[in-house]
């Protein structure tokens, strides 16, 4: 920075002794041409006031006061009685001179005075620009949060500052673009939110402004240098008092919106839940009543109910784990405990624990490389293909054929499980793996809690995986997820 200043100086320096000197050699080349001539007086005083006019616009008062001295000095020496002598012989060539100086010094004054104005003019545009910058840079920030966060890094950069410091009244957080910011500058900081004076002067060079929604402080925001003018840093400050109050709305009504949804899953939880489990209990406790009551019925009849109650109760005991893994997810204590272990076992031991489910279909399973173990916890992906198969089954026809498939690919251990049913409706896909979301089939088909495919992806989120799912109606479906594959212990796991 302090070479960068000195270089700035140099140039600056170099400048305008470039401007002095080509000023000095502008009255000399004008001053030759007219002696030449035999120019009077005024046909001299004409040009050389030209001259000063051209310094006052071009390099400022100083150089115009130096030109239009020279000026005077060349004007009494070469064109006023006496000649060649700086002494004047009368009345009328004091008239001259005084006039010529008189002339000079209100041209160069009102040539600075516009030179000042335009100069003023170019800085409030530049300034309007470098708002307005600010202004588009923050309505294109998607994040409150995040803008917030890089408000004093965007500040500094639009406006050229050395250093931006943010504090956020409502969470006592400080933002900053400058590193090891000084505790007392955040004392001030917190300090101008109380009703101190709206500026204030603090150390290490910053200027502090209290950022001012209505009546109510919302922060402060300090900047250094300050070079910015008092209207510029108002605006500043208002725009950035804005932004923290759309955060400070956005955020209060995302956990507004996080309550209400939560509200809404607990309703349908306990709605699902309830209606769910009265089914298989309504069907259990009528099975059971019919052979306590019923003495005569027949052996067959007997087995019927008997095998309702079995059913049902497997349909029960499968609600309930559904529902505990649910409140496992929800809780975040689901914990990934990765083995070595082959993709092929996994398949083959996930088709067993369903063997029931799966007896009316032909199953295909279909692996890469099986003989290549890798490490991954098959507990948490064993339910993953557990409810997967258990959906493929519910929408595949007798006979139908189900596919279970895997590979590497690149950085991941690659799933699929693929079946022959109707497909997924165009409308529901988005939404299959939401919780309690069943389509229309589901609904038709009146089984399954529409918890499986939400309970997949979190199991595969927390392994580091993801799930999506393809299909077309009359064509079946494709459900594909991975985990990240790793082939041996990572260093230093336990």
């Amino acid at each position: 920075m302090i070479s960068g200043m000195k270089i700035t100086a140099g140039l600056t320096e170099s400048k305008g002794i470039h401007h002095w000197l080509v000023g000095t050699l502008l009255v000399a080349l004008a001053t030759i041409p007219l002696i030449w001539l035999h120019a009077d007086s005024t046909a001299a005083g004409m040009v050389f006031l030209v001259l000063v006019v051209w310094s006052s616009t071009q390099a400022g008062q100083r150089l115009a006061l130096f030109i239009a001295a020279l000026c005077a000095l060349l004007f009494d020496y070469y064109f006023l009685l006496p000649y060649h002598d700086f002494s004047l012989a009368g009345a009328q060539e004091w008239v001259a001179m005084i006039s010529f100086l008189l002339s000079c010094t209100v041209v160069s004054g009102v040539a600075q005075r516009a030179r000042n104005q335009t100069r003023h003019a170019d800085e409030r545009r530049e300034d309007v620009e470098r708002l307005y910058n600010l202004s588009q840079e923050m309505m294109l920030q998607e994040d409150p949060s995040g803008l917030i966060r890089d408000l004093p890094r965007l500040i500094e950069r639009i406006f050229a500052l050395d250093g931006v410091v943010l504090y956020v009244r409502d969470h006592d957080q400080f933002y900053t673009s400058a590193p090891d910011l000084p505790l007392s500058i955040q004392a001030s900081l917190r300090a101008m939110t109380l009703g101190q004076n709206p500026t204030l002067v603090i150390p290490n060079g910053f200027t502090v402004r209290t950022l001012m929604m209505g009546l109510t402080p919302v922060g402060a925001l300090g900047l250094r240098p300050a070079r910015l003018s008092h209207e510029m840093a108002t605006a500043v400050s208002a725009q950035v008092a804005i932004a923290l109050t759309r955060a400070t709305a956005t955020e209060a009504s995302a956990h507004m919106e996080a309550a209400r949804e939560g509200e809404r899953l607990r309703v349908a939880l306990i709605d699902s839940l309830t209606h769910e489990l009265r089914t298989p209990l309504t069907a259990i406790r009528a099975a059971a009543t019919t052979l306590v009551e019923d003495e005569g019925l027949e052996a067959s009849v007997k087995r019927e109910l008997a095998a309702i109650v079995d059913e049902e109760s497997a349909r029960l005991d499968r609600l309930i784990g559904e529902a505990v893994e649910m409140a496992q997810i929800d809780a975040n204590v689901v914990e990934v405990r990765p083995v070595p272990h082959h993709p092929r076992a996994l398949l083959d031991q996930a088709v067993e624990e369903s063997r029931k489910t799966l007896a009316k279909h032909r199953m295909v399973i279909a692996v890469e490389d099986e003989d290549k173990a890798a490490w991954f916890d098959p507990h948490l992906l064993g339910r993953v293909l557990h409810h997967l198969l258990e959906n493929a089954a519910r929408y595949t026809p007798t006979g139908g054929r189900i596919l279970l498939g895997c590979r590497r690919s690149g950085e991941r251990l690659e799933f699929r499980v693929e079946d022959d049913g109707p497909g997924i409706d165009a409308v529901d896909l988005p939404f299959i793996f939401d919780k309690f979301y069943r389509g229309k089939k589901g609904v038709l088909k009146g089984k399954g809690t529409g918890m499986g495919l939400a309970i997949s992806r979190a199991i595969l989120a927390a392994h580091g995986g993801e799930i999506e799912a393809e299909s077309a109606l009359g064509k079946g479906a494709c459900f594909r997820f991975w985990v990240p594959l790793v082939e041996k212990e990572r260093a230093g796991a336990k």
